[in-house]
């Protein structure tokens, strides 16, 4: 074969992989700084909303990474988690695996900032990661880089939530075999629980660990502050009976959650099972004493959860409001 003949070899195999490269980019849809050019102020405005409600209402920075785990778990990062129920079709957030989950008015707070300056561009998906994104930061978190570009999906997966998310009583082999399933491994599964620093359980959650007889793997000293805080057998899931994860910095992301939990002040039994699992030990111990290894770990396992199977390109929707779908044109007649 001719010198001229390889040469233009090269550059046909050269183009097709960059149209390859191209290609795959264009698949994955995400990007830094999406909004750059059709709604160039859409990060700072989420920001500043995050903060100005972080201001007035605390735990709303809870709820923000709250929300990207019980979204982005649950098959695609689509804000599906935001949607009301209608007649036929119960939402996630009212299904049972959501209980405690709140604040979900403060994200259309968000979002009609967001539409003020810039209608039908930023999605409730972006909106929702963005704001776990700057919630983290506000509790002394890590920031994380997080691509946007995300569409917003038109159905709720409430009756397929127990085949996704993990339980508070479920075992440790179980838990990561489902983070496993969206690529997220055993450091990332222990860090992401290092979310479990910061809020409270409700009495709901916890009571059998009390009832009829204490948990004797329960570190004595932390039981008083339980039964006081939960000293119904059967609470009222709608009364306000919570016990802070971390009584030392509650408001606070850190790694203390894992000094805790190998203290066996571990309020649920994944708490206490992270800790003593073979498995997971080694990475409790090793955040326990190093911080910015549990910041390295969380990072990367909020990227993987955030990047989980998104609605990109032609898929999905640009919501009008978060907690409805758009409404589809009539077919003319």
């Amino acid at each position: 074969m001719g010198s001229r003949a390889l040469f233009f070899l090269a550059i046909l195999s050269f183009s097709a992989l960059s149209a390859i490269a191209e290609d795959s980019h264009e698949t994955s849809g995400l990007a830094m700084n999406y909004y750059k050019d059709s709604c160039p102020q859409a990060e700072d405005i989420i920001k500043e909303q995050v903060k100005l409600l972080y201001k007035r209402h605390k735990n709303t920075a809870f709820s923000w990474l709250r929300n990207i785990f019980h979204d982005c778990f649950v098959e695609s990062c689509d804000a599906s988690l935001l949607l009301d129920s209608t007649r036929r079709v119960l939402s996630e957030k009212e299904a049972d695996r959501s209980f405690g989950m709140r604040n979900f008015r403060y994200i259309e707070t968000i979002k009609e900032a967001v539409e003020r300056e810039c209608p039908g561009v930023v999605s409730c998906a972006d909106i929702l990661v963005l704001s776990a994104r700057d919630g983290i930061v506000a509790l002394g978190g890590p920031y994380i880089p997080l691509k946007s570009g995300r569409r917003d999906g038109r159905k709720s997966r409430a009756n397929i939530l127990e085949q996704y998310l993990p339980d508070h009583n479920d075992s440790m082999s179980l838990v990561l075999e489902r983070f496993s399933n969206i690529g997220i491994n055993t450091p990332g599964v222990v860090a992401l629980l290092g979310a479990h620093s910061v809020g409270s359980t409700h009495c709901v959650k916890l009571v059998h660990r009390l009832y009829p007889e204490v948990d004797p793997q329960l570190n004595p000293d932390h039981v008083p502050h339980m039964l006081k805080k939960c000293p119904d057998p059967i609470p009222d899931p709608k009364a306000v009976q919570y016990v802070r994860n971390d009584r030392g910095t509650p408001m606070k992301l850190d790694n203390n959650y894992y000094r805790n939990i190998l203290d066996n002040k571990g309020l649920m039994l994944v708490d206490h099972q992270l800790a003593t699992d073979k498995r997971t030990k080694p990475h409790v111990k090793k955040m326990a004493k190093n911080q910015d290894y549990f910041f390295k770990e969380f990072s990367r396992a909020i990227t993987i959860l955030s990047e989980n199977n998104p609605l990109t390109g032609p898929k999905g929707e640009i919501r009008k409001q978060c907690n409805l779908a758009n409404k589809l044109p009539s077919l003319a007649s």
